[in-house]
């Protein structure tokens, strides 16, 4: 029994030594000997036989609304209380327990007008306070509970309680460090108290002092290890530290503890779908709007997962379902955005971005989101302003700063576009070499030994290898670090030593650089894109191995129609196997697979196609990929690995492109100041493949490539 309903009980028993009928006062007494030891059944019994015999029997009514109120029947204990009420009006703390079954039925505002009749018949009564602070913060009116709070410990400075939830208040108003000092308080009084333990890590983590905030959750776990809310806000602190895997575990355990947490099971989605786990991710998701339905957050988030995923439209109807609870929930208008930019309803998209701006002018989010749309749209000064406003804002933004950068390499802005590339180092993704020897900033390097490393994909290192000769021709050795199905082909690179990356120990080095900043190293524009092509070639041996098996008769065409599943932008890298069919169809032609990995969705087209021959699951590394690309006369693709080698060996190659492009492709070309061998076919307003097909097959019939 609480201190508010035990102190009611005290003033019951004093009030029943009145004159009454014996019986009366007999079973009254006895019920409340059974009441204040917790034996709540035989007292209710007991009240009830009272008010049998004395219908307007205040304190039986009042009490017996007091054990509704403990068993979670707050409307009966509202009805008994009132009850009370009308007969004796002038009792503080009928009105004090009317107030908190009103707040049991979530009746904040009648709760706070009990509790302030309570007080006006007794003031200052610290638990009356303390339950006061509690309504206003439960109506969002931190700074009205505070100052409630600070009465109740005014009247009761050692009231825990109280401390506590000031402290809660004051975090709520931003006030973290004051917060942190009413926990310290607390606690000093009781070390182990579970609660303020765990707010304080909460303040901690607020103030950006990570390992504090832990270490408080984990003293809060010691006092009470089935904490739910603590295991939850750990799991939040080290979700923030991006520590997904021990994020997870600790979100685990709170749903071990309470397995309807619906903000343990929406957070869970969120670190399942950085871990790349999809399903799972969609799966919680699910799970926590079965226990809360009404939860716009998870919502949106289903949406992120559906979206990744290609499920546009359920994405859309998440998004839709989110923002009917909550309309100006700015994150989902602008998530949506993206959804029906994938859908190519542009317009709408914008649409969806502005009105997210106007609720939040500041919202980095929706200002990336509206840059991309406006490139998409061809708008680029428009996009270039969105996203040096989302960076004004937050600098610190790495999806506008990095899309910032790609629109600056895009429009052929190296200058200022190499350098903000730079921020890549920012991303997830990045992985810190850790090298004691400092990194080359395009100081003088005669006679030094440097190391250049490989960061990104295949297609990448095989762009931006021809850097390396560069590097040589001033005097430098070089070691040329590459992904292990790079090493057979580039190890054929002149004046460069090549070793694998992971199998291999590195030779001594002086000085170190990532691949992709040798761009702004040596402060590269389109007319100074180095030449040389090609540069990569077929090891003789492979294409001797390979030469017999590719097709004798027709225009020998290599072929490669997705690329990687993961890639973010993957259903604008990937076109169905079937979709191809109209140039597969033209006379003259035999295609060879360059596809390494077939869908299961392209499984049976690509089986059943009778002008291709399938060697992609043949070809254990890019060696062997030359040497069959050395055989043909054209290597039709999308932006592949495969593309890349081909334009380095200057073997004509056709890229099949979506309306904006990866930056390296520039922007309304054909050709590719990268690979004088490219043509480049895009994508038009209209955002299908079939018109890029439709072009590459009618270029295809006129071709004379031999």
């Amino acid at each position: 029994m609480n201190r508010k309903l035990r102190r009611a009980n005290e003033a019951a028993a004093r009030r029943s030594g009145a004159p009454s009928d014996p019986r009366v006062a007999g079973l009254f007494s006895s019920g409340l000997v059974h009441h204040q030891a917790g034996r709540l059944a035989q007292a209710e019994t007991l009240y009830r036989e009272t008010l049998a015999l004395k219908p307007d029997h205040a304190d039986a009514l009042h009490l017996l609304g007091v054990i509704a109120s403990q068993v979670g029947q707050h409307d009966v204990a509202i009805d008994l209380i009132e009850r009370a009420i009308a007969h004796d009006p002038k009792s503080p703390v009928y009105h004090s327990n009317l107030g908190l079954a009103l707040a049991g039925r979530q009746r904040f505002a009648e709760a706070i007008k009990s509790y302030d009749r309570s007080l006006s018949l007794r003031p200052g009564d610290a638990e009356v306070l303390y339950s006061r602070g509690n309504a206003l913060v439960a109506l969002g009116r931190p700074r009205d509970a505070l100052e409630s709070y600070e009465r109740a410990l005014l009247a009761r400075p050692d009231h825990t309680e109280a401390l506590c939830n000031r402290g809660a208040a004051l975090a709520a108003l931003g006030r973290n460090e004051e917060a942190l000092a009413s926990y310290d308080r607390v606690l000093k009084v009781a070390p182990d108290h579970a609660e303020a333990l765990s707010n304080r890590g909460n303040a901690l983590k607020c103030l950006a002092r990570f390992d504090d905030a832990l270490a408080s959750y984990d003293r809060a776990l010691t006092a009470r290890p089935e904490d739910a809310q603590a295991l939850f806000n750990r799991g939040v602190t080290l979700h923030d530290l991006k520590r997904f895997a021990e994020a997870l575990a600790s979100y685990d355990r709170a749903l071990g503890v309470a397995p309807d947490h619906a903000e343990a099971l929406s957070n869970r989605g969120d670190v399942l779908r950085q871990l790349g786990r999809r399903e799972d991710a969609l799966a919680s998701y699910d799970r926590a709007l079965v226990a809360r339905p009404d939860y716009p957050e998870a919502l949106s988030n289903r949406g992120n997962v559906l979206k990744i995923l290609g499920r546009f439209d359920d994405a859309l109807a998440s998004y839709d379902a989110a923002l009917r609870l909550s309309p100006d929930y700015a994150a989902a208008l602008s998530n949506r955005a993206v959804t029906l930019q994938a859908l190519d309803r542009l317009d709408e998209a914008l649409a969806d971005c502005d009105r997210a701006l106007a609720l939040h002018s500041d919202s980095v989010e929706a200002l990336t989101n509206r840059g991309s749309l406006l490139q998409e749209l061809n708008r680029f000064d428009d996009a270039l302003t969105a996203y040096d406003g989302a960076v004004a804002i937050a600098p610190a933004s790495i999806d506008a700063q990095m899309n910032r950068a790609f629109l600056l390499l895009l429009t052929g802005d190296f200058a200022r576009g190499w350098p903000a590339y730079e921020w890549r180092r920012k991303l997830p993704s990045w992985v810190e070499r850790g090298f004691a020897q400092a990194e080359w900033s395009g100081q003088d390097i005669a006679g030094k030994r440097l190391l250049l490393h490989a960061e990104q994909g295949f297609g990448d290192t095989i762009q931006f290898a021809r850097y390396a000769q560069l590097v040589a021709a001033r005097g430098a050795n070089v070691i040329l670090e590459v992904q292990p199905p790079l090493k057979p082909l580039l190890a054929g690179l002149f004046g460069v030593e090549v070793v694998a990356a992971g199998r291999e120990e590195l030779p001594p080095f002086d000085l170190h650089c990532p691949l992709l900043s040798l761009p702004h190293v040596f402060a590269t524009t389109v007319a100074t894109i180095p030449g040389g092509i090609p540069y990569i070639a077929a090891p003789a041996d492979r294409f001797a191995a390979w030469a017999p098996r590719l097709p004798k008769d027709g225009l020998r065409i290599g072929l490669a129609w997705s690329g990687h599943r993961d890639n973010a932008r993957d259903h604008e890298r990937s076109i169905p196997f079937a979709r191809l069919a109209p140039l597969l169809a033209i006379p003259g032609t035999s295609f060879v697979s360059l596809q390494k990995d077939v869908r299961a969705t392209d499984a049976d087209d690509v089986r059943n196609c009778g002008n291709m021959l399938d060697l992609g699951c043949e070809l254990n590394d890019f060696a062997d990929t030359a040497a069959v690309i050395a055989g043909l006369d054209l290597v039709i693709t999308v932006d592949t690995a495969a593309g890349h080698l081909a334009g380095a060996m200057g073997k004509p190659v056709w890229l099949l492109l979506p309306r904006v492009p990866d930056f390296r492709w520039l922007r309304d070309r054909t050709t590719s100041p990268w690979y004088p061998s490219a043509r480049l076919f895009r994508k038009g307003r209209a955002d299908t493949w079939d018109e890029v097909i439709a072009g590459v097959a009618a270029e295809l019939e006129a071709a004379e490539l031999r």
